[in-house]
């Protein structure tokens, strides 16, 4: 995923949690994470759309790999109507900058967003050439 989403800024955009691992010993041990949300649209056409989820339900390999080894650890993307929404839990180094310029020299993942553009649009209120808009966290329970 070649990010165009602002970086988040550290008030409250980004919400950091504590999730738990067992170590070698079967003690619990906290882990550093953060948590990014997400959205953009896709073109409001069922075909297109149809054709965007078979992509996603057989993602390319390489495109796995580079989301792995840039500190995400687990991403989702959920849609309503022609709407995404993507959850990315990361490790607490992770950078937007960093991931977009792999991104720039990962000649599949280049491949890849612009195969994945045919589907997608911005949100309305998306900066010039941004993709992904950061979504503001309104609660925490």
């Amino acid at each position: 995923m070649s990010e165009k989403a602002d970086s988040p800024k550290q008030n409250g955009s980004i919400k950091r949690k504590s999730g738990k691992s067992n170590n070698e010993e079967g003690s619990k041990i906290a882990i550093k994470m953060k948590r990014y949300c997400l959205t953009l649209d896709l073109k409001d056409d069922p075909k297109l759309i149809s054709e965007y989820e078979a992509y996603h339900r057989d993602v390319w390999p390489e495109i796995k790999e580079s989301i792995l080894t840039s500190g995400i650890t687990s991403m989702e993307i959920y849609r309503h109507s022609n709407r995404l929404f993507m959850i990315m839990d990361t490790s607490d180094d992770f950078s937007f900058e960093t991931k977009a310029e792999m991104d720039k020299t990962n000649p599949k993942v280049r491949e890849w967003e612009e195969l994945m553009w045919k589907f997608q649009q911005p949100v309305k209120d998306a900066k010039p050439g941004q993709k992904w808009v950061l979504m503001e966290k309104i609660f925490d329970l």
